[in-house]
């Protein structure tokens, strides 16, 4: 099933504002609740839901434990993934002591980094190790995917590193600069300068119809 990535971030939304209603012990949302709290129109929060299978019911709305383990199933992976970060700076240290980073569905194992002060070092209890190392280190660790936080002239460097053996899935990509990926690798760009557009944009036109 091929779902479109705007269904995906709303989804996570969806989980994360679950997850808090449950903990304060709320029984029942409904979907103008769930949207007005995120900013999505009710029928936007239906269309979602709905899309992989019917969970609520018309004028009662939405049992918050149900349908928390319903949106988990559909976002959680069939097993813990093992990643591995690359590029220990400032972006890099800050990533790892983000608490969005301590999940039960993957877990940051090993660093790496061609600086001489950081390799050999431990940085929040992971090993950093050298860029070099990279193709043996994650077939040892067996890490599958990898998080790009270096200068975007060492990011295809670190993705051919990464796949020299087959052993990476996918890459979340920092870097300022697109890489060129092997077939069945699944690379998704963060670029921050893109969502600040989209954020001005945003903000340009709040308070106008959709568009």
């Amino acid at each position: 099933m091929k779902v479109a990535e705007p269904t995906v971030e709303r989804l996570v939304q969806y989980r994360r504002l679950l997850d808090r209603m449950d903990r304060d012990k709320v029984q029942v949302i409904s979907s103008k609740e769930i949207g007005d709290m995120l900013g999505f129109k009710a029928s936007q929060v239906r269309k979602d839901l709905s899309y992989f299978g019917e969970i609520g019911k018309r004028g009662v709305g939405y049992n918050v434990d149900r349908l928390l383990k319903h949106v988990s199933d559909i976002l959680s992976p069939p097993r813990k993934w093992n990643v591995g970060l690359v590029g220990v700076g400032r972006l890099g240290e800050a990533l790892l002591d983000h608490k969005a980073f301590l999940s039960d569905k993957y877990e940051i194992v090993a660093l790496f980094d061609v600086s001489d002060e950081k390799v050999g070092e431990t940085f929040f209890g992971r090993p950093c190790f050298h860029v070099d190392d990279m193709p043996e280190k994650l077939e040892e660790m067996d890490i599958e995917i990898l998080i790009l936080t270096v200068p975007k002239d060492a990011a295809q460097r670190c993705v051919d590193a990464g796949t020299e053996k087959g052993q990476i899935k996918g890459v979340l990509n920092f870097s300022p600069s697109s890489v060129v990926a092997p077939p069945g690798l699944i690379v998704y760009s963060v670029d921050i300068s893109v969502e600040l557009e989209k954020l001005l944009f945003y903000l340009k036109h709040e308070g106008t119809e959709s568009i």
